[in-house]
């Protein structure tokens, strides 16, 4: 299938935050073959045309009352549903509110990507138990999918391998393709699309990543390098395009059936299309006993979860949203990757906005740290009585003599955006508040503005940059968008804020 590429830089993360190294280092092993150099991407006339199945089938097939629930390791992973709850915090009562909504799917925001191993587990588990004490108290069943980066960075296996612990499961099925961003998966390889082609992502940057790195684009021998060799690729059980496009749903249910003891499937996706085959096999295959777990990319969430590909929210939408208590919005910036400095540029060409920056050197300094942070949200909070506010840090990227070093120093100026975040929206409730980066809208969220409980209403631009309506605490009333640093053309986050302008 021949897919358009579309101008966008490859080799940056989808959540758009250059994370620094952290203390997981990735086993290696050699490379298997086929070589993914020599690999090819499928043209449309060599390939059966995808089985049509509408979201209605695969919603159909989950009316039996369990809900998705996925454990999204980074904020990003809602920028395809609608309608859907999400928490930023999993207490047993947090959790019973999720599964008592009229949803067939929520998220529960781990963040684990940017922890460390021992960290990321320990948090895994502590949802999921949690989770079980909810379910039975609500008498609602659930399936859990692990939602991850679309480029295969993340803890994998490690947060399979603790759900796995935690639950009884059958088999692990790994399904990494985001159709919007240009993740596709063909013969089982595992393709990104950039402006000069498809590429396969063991050639990418991504696959160079410090903390999360890998050779194999081929899934079933990444699953072998990533798993140190205890899973062997030929064990691997793969869901070819030829089974969900001409053997169909029934036959690709077979197969997830056929999963015992944890073993790990992979499946192929060119289209939302492929990705409701599977959904309704696993859905079948579920109902008649499999213990499934998913390991996902965005898109897999959304076709689970009985839903299709829906339009960006309106400017009549995005009145409903707010409580109309403030003219002009925040935007906080913690994204240092070159497309979030192109957008900015864009933003300051179109105008009507104050910008203030956040001295990293500043922050650094404990003796001017709590200074520099109170002066810049009080200058922040008097701009919003006239224009929309960009409040971020510093363009220079400061890393530190280490791995740790880099990661204390990440996190000190993320805690810093976070309280002058908070100070601003104390003095004065904004508009909206836009956050701009993986990180960034992570501790935001959750830090910044306090938000255990929301919805995903929507996206602001076609199947990217997610909109959350807070359902309780201080920022009720305050819509705000999770906006990753590298999706979205230049002039996306200037589009954005004018959908807020001119509701």
């Amino acid at each position: 299938m021949h897919i358009a590429a579309p101008a966008v830089r490859p080799g940056l993360p989808e959540n758009g935050q250059e994370q620094p190294e952290q203390h997981e280092r990735v086993r290696k092993v050699e490379p298997h073959m086929p070589d993914t150099d020599t690999a090819h991407f499928p043209e449309a006339h060599e390939l059966p045309p995808p089985r049509e199945v509408a979201p209605g089938e695969v919603a159909a097939a989950i009316a039996d009352g369990r809900r998705l629930v996925v454990l999204d390791d980074d904020p990003t992973g809602t920028q395809t549903v609608a309608g859907v709850p999400v928490l930023t915090a999993w207490t047993v009562d947090d959790l019973r509110w999720a599964l008592r909504q009229d949803s067939t799917a929520f998220f529960v925001l781990t963040n684990t990507r940017s922890l460390a191993p021992d960290t990321a587990a320990a948090r895994n588990r502590e949802v999921v138990r949690a989770l079980a004490e909810a379910s039975a108290a609500e008498g609602v069943g659930y399936v859990l999918a692990s939602r991850s980066d679309s480029t295969l960075r993340g803890h994998f296996p490690l947060e399979t391998d603790v759900l796995a612990e935690e639950t009884p499961v059958d088999g692990v099925v790994l399904v990494p393709a985001y159709i919007e961003a240009g993740r596709f998966t063909a013969d089982s390889v595992h393709w990104m699309r950039t402006a000069d082609g498809m590429l396969p992502v063991g050639r990418s940057e991504f696959a160079r990543d410090a903390t999360f790195g890998y050779a194999n684009s081929r899934l079933p021998e990444w699953i072998e390098e990533k798993t140190g060799g205890r899973v062997s690729a030929g064990d691997v059980v793969r869901i070819t395009l030829e089974d969900l496009r001409l053997r169909g749903p029934g036959h690709v249910a077979r197969l997830l059936a056929s999963l015992r003891d944890g073993r790990m499937a992979v499946a192929d996706a060119l289209c939302d299309d492929d990705l409701r085959v599977l959904a309704l096999a696993g859905a079948t295959a579920e109902s008649e006993g499999a213990r499934l777990v998913y390991r996902c990319g965005p898109s897999f969430v959304r076709a689970r979860a009985g839903q299709g590909a829906r339009a960006p929210l309106t400017p009549a939408e995005l009145r409903h949203l707010g409580d109309g208590a403030a003219a002009h919005g925040l935007i906080a910036v913690g994204s240092h990757v070159g497309q979030t400095t192109r957008q900015l540029d864009r933003l300051r060409e179109r105008g009507g906005i104050a910008e203030f920056e956040l001295d990293v050197h500043a922050l650094l300094d404990e003796g001017r740290r709590a200074t520099h942070i109170a002066d810049v949200a009080a200058a922040c909070a008097q701009a919003l009585a006239t224009s929309e506010v960009v409040v971020r840090t510093s363009r220079a990227l400061v890393t530190g003599a280490d791995a740790d070093d880099s990661l204390a120093i990440a996190r000190s100026v993320s805690a810093a955006l976070v309280a002058t975040v908070r100070a601003v929206t104390a003095a004065r409730r904004p508009a909206y508040v836009i956050a701009k980066g993986g990180i960034t809208s992570s501790d935001v969220a959750t830090e910044g503005m306090e938000i255990r409980r929301a919805w995903a209403r929507g996206t602001l631009l076609p199947g990217i940059v997610s909109l959350w309506e807070p359902e309780s605490g201080p920022s009720v009333g305050i819509p705000y968008v999770v906006f990753p640093g590298n999706v979205g053309d230049d002039n996306a986050l200037a589009d954005a804020i004018d959908l807020f302008r001119s509701r």
